[in-house]
Formats: structure tokens, C-alpha cells, sequence
């Protein structure tokens, strides 16, 4: 079996979480390479799977994402599905899982070419801190905390009139509690859950990324906080629910982000079914998990 590891051109000389993986791989005997994504000299149907892992700039260039995830997925094995993938790519799925009972923090959804009273629009959500992201984007692009003052309000206004004529935006408060407890996340293998990490930004920082030097650990979650991974894992993975391609079987892999409200409650912030880091250093056999899930998928 030859298995393709998508990658970006440019990855990070510091990513090697996914060395886990490799071992977990090679230790079943699967082969397997590490191409780029949209490198056009790639062919895919050389691979008996496509397992997509750290194809970090897709949102930069989503419509070509989208078509290389069509044309994979018409050559090869796709994981995850194709369906699920193209759902992924844009939080106005953050909706769907809402309308199905799953918590989110309070949202106004703000639409690409519309106009938005930033202030009315935040008072309304009875906060005196926003935050402000783009639908389509990772690592904390383009995103944007501010307070309901002159300042604050002025400086999103310019953000929302920069972004908001080229992509949709979504308009929440600031939950402070980043600042002191950070994010935490669980990550499900084969529909079950592996392991949980917790992600705390550097003093001051809301970001979580290890980009902008946060740092991760090992996380163990209360029983309501992993009752509330396993409620979006559920949602996500039933058949007839949101998730176009979901057929109830469990997908290969997927993580889902909280953070802590002001009451202390989760709220989901991210399911990332797409290209998440799993965070395998944390999960000791988290690695050996996905290789044999893969390998009984493909019947090998």
C-alpha cells in the first residue's frame, strides 16, 4: 500500500508532530510519501489513499483547494470524504451544529458584501468586548479583539470595512477566559476519543497557536466538558445531520475546540475535520490509533 501524506510546499521547519505518525505507519508496514497539495506534477492515482495532514495554506487559496479535493477524490480514497472536507472549509457550518442543539458562543454572522453597525451590533450581543474573524481561515488570520469604546469600536469598523466587501466575517464577544485558561481540544480517532490538550497563549495573547509561542499540554477534561466533545462528535458523524457525506459510520479523525464562557460553561469554537493538527505527542498510541483505522478503511 502506497499512501499519500498531503502537505504544503512551505511547511514549518518546527512541525513534527506528525513524525508520530510516520513511525505509527511504518511499523504496519505502509508506505507512504509526503506531496504537495497543489503541486500539478502529483499523480494521485498513484496512492491507494490521500490522507490530508498539513495542507496549512489551503485557505488562501480555497477555490483550488476545492477542486483538488473533487479531482482526489475521483482518483483515490479521500480522507477525510471529499463532502466533508468542502463542508469544513467554511464556519458557516458552526450554524448548522448550533441549529442542532451544539453550544456556540453568541454569533453575528456577517455576510461578504453587506454593511454592519459594529457597536449596535455588539451591544446586542450584550458584550463590552468583540472579536471579530473571517469565515474561511486559520491560525488566527485576520482576526481582531476590541472594545466597545471609541477605539475599539473604530478600529473594528476599518477591519470590517477592509474584509467584509471579500469574505464573511463572524462577530462575537471576547471570551476573557482564554486569556487565563487557554483552549482545549479534543481529538477523535475512528469516532472515539483519543486524547484532549489544553492550549495556552503567552501572557497577554489570546492566539493558541504555538505560532505566536503559546504552549500545549495534556488535558483531562470533566465529565461535562467530554460530554460536550462527544455531543459534536455525534451531531457531525449522524447520518442525516449537517455534514453532507456523513452516513453515521465515524470519520477517520476530527478535533473540536472550546473555550470556557464567562459562566465557566464550553462553548465549541472549531470542529476541524479538514487538516488538524492531532497533537499525537500528547496521545501516546494516539499515532498507532489512526494507522490501524486507516488500514482496516482500505482492508489491508
Amino acid at each position: 500500500m502506497l499512501l499519500a501524506l498531503a502537505t504544503r510546499s512551505d511547511l514549518p521547519g518546527w512541525e513534527v508532530d506528525d513524525r508520530h505518525l510516520h513511525a505509527a505507519l511504518a511499523a504496519r508496514g505502509i508506505r507512504f510519501e509526503q506531496p504537495v497539495w497543489d503541486d500539478p506534477a502529483v499523480d494521485w492515482r498513484r496512492f491507494d489513499a490521500v490522507l490530508i495532514r498539513t495542507t496549512w495554506d489551503y485557505q488562501d487559496k480555497l477555490p483550488a483547494f476545492r477542486r483538488w479535493i473533487a479531482a482526489v477524490a475521483a482518483v483515490t480514497r479521500l480522507f477525510n470524504p471529499a463532502p466533508v472536507v468542502a463542508w469544513n472549509t467554511h464556519k458557516h457550518y458552526l450554524r448548522q451544529l448550533a441549529a442542532a442543539g451544539v453550544p456556540l458562543a453568541p454569533t453575528v454572522w456577517l455576510d461578504r458584501g453587506g454593511a454592519v453597525d459594529v457597536g449596535a451590533a455588539l451591544a446586542g450581543l450584550g458584550a463590552t468586548e468583540g472579536f471579530l474573524k473571517p469565515c474561511v481561515g486559520s491560525t488566527a488570520r485576520e482576526t481582531l479583539r476590541f472594545r466597545a469604546d471609541a477605539k475599539g469600536l473604530a478600529a473594528a469598523a476599518a477591519h470590517v470595512a477592509r474584509l467584509l466587501p471579500h469574505e464573511d466575517l463572524m462577530l462575537q464577544p471576547f471570551l476573557g477566559q482564554v486569556l487565563v485558561r487557554g483552549e482545549w481540544s479534543a481529538i477523535a480517532i475512528d469516532g472515539q476519543i483519543a486524547h484532549c490538550v489544553r492550549k495556552i497563549p503567552v501572557a497577554g495573547d489570546y492566539r493558541v497557536q504555538d505560532d505566536f509561542g503559546a504552549r500545549d499540554e495534556p488535558y483531562a477534561p470533566t465529565a461535562v466538558e467530554r460530554a460536550a466533545a462527544e455531543h459534536a462528535f455525534a451531531v457531525v458523524h449522524g447520518a442525516g445531520g449537517p455534514c453532507p457525506g456523513a452516513d453515521g459510520a465515524p470519520l477517520l479523525y476530527a478535533r473540536a475546540d472550546f473555550l470556557w464562557d464567562d459562566r465557566g460553561h464550553c462553548v465549541l469554537t472549531e470542529l476541524e475535520l479538514v487538516e488538524p493538527s492531532l497533537f499525537f505527542r500528547h496521545g501516546p498510541g494516539s499515532a498507532a490509533l489512526l494507522a490501524a483505522a486507516l488500514q482496516r478503511r482500505l482492508g489491508r
